[in-house]
């Protein structure tokens, strides 16, 4: 049985979970789904289209499911998806999907830090952290694993790659590898992220791998594509080495250098 503030206000047509906490002044819009273990502190609002799974935390004045800021929208049924797991801090902000892709997605395990902002169309992978006040533009997509520390600034159409660690501060316009880190001003490769592949198990001879792939691209005066072909001929493959050469060949934004 849910325990539900008398000082929250929840629309009849809202869908409630089991074991749900919802604490005083949160409102929960209509054609909001909930699902079960969650809890909302106090001041938690969640609007038309927030759809929420299992196990979530949201903490105080975190607003889900508010209609994009895009000039665009017209009003269309969109929604913001949310998976299990989360924790959701104090003053962040989740908008709907648009008619480009009709949701905004965020995965399971992930920790989205206090006035962080994830915008209309976003998809936003598992096992992620989004550090305070980190801002990502509309249709932006971040891989599993990666971290974002604060005051990042990620230009609408950017992708972030898994294993990532993007330092605080940074503003990039242009997609970041997997398994790097990136940082300076302006933004740039600032090595492989190795204290994080080993934290998450990856084995010496994989990360010896990644790192002459990483060479090859960043090191050696070759293009992506010319990279690309080297990389083939002397790199071992994994799964690992077909996520760089897939992410860096079907870059549309282009790579950090």
């Amino acid at each position: 049985m849910s325990k539900i503030s008398p000082l929250a206000f929840i629309d009849p047509e809202a869908k409630i979970g089991e074991n749900c906490e919802i604490g005083p002044f949160c409102f929960i819009d209509k054609n909001v789904v909930i699902g079960d273990n969650n809890v909302l502190m106090n001041s938690v609002t969640l609007l038309s289209g927030a759809r929420i799974g299992n196990g979530n935390t949201f903490f105080p004045g975190a607003v889900i499911a508010a209609v994009p800021q895009d000039l665009k929208f017209k009003g269309e049924e969109t929604t913001v998806e949310i998976g299990d797991n989360n924790k959701i801090r104090e003053n962040v902000t989740i908008h709907r999907g648009t008619a480009s892709k009709g949701r905004t997605i965020v995965g399971s395990n992930n920790l989205i830090m206090e006035n962080a902002h994830i915008a209309h169309d976003c998809e936003v992978g598992s096992g992620v952290i989004i550090g305070n006040s980190t801002k990502l533009a509309g249709e932006v997509i971040i891989d599993d694993n990666a971290i974002l520390s604060a005051v990042v600034l990620v230009h609408q159409f950017c992708r972030i790659g898994g294993y990532v660690m993007v330092q605080g501060g940074t503003r990039t316009s242009k997609d970041i590898p997997p398994f790097i880190m990136a940082g300076r001003e302006p933004v740039a490769y600032a090595g492989l992220n190795v204290v994080g592949l080993r934290r998450r198990g990856f084995s010496r001879e994989i990360i010896d791998n990644i790192n002459h792939a990483y060479r090859l691209i960043y090191q050696c005066n070759l293009t992506v594509d010319e990279a690309v072909v080297a990389i083939r001929e002397e790199v071992p493959m994994s799964k690992e080495i077909e996520y760089i050469i897939d992410f860096v060949s079907n870059s549309k934004r282009g790579i950090v250098r």
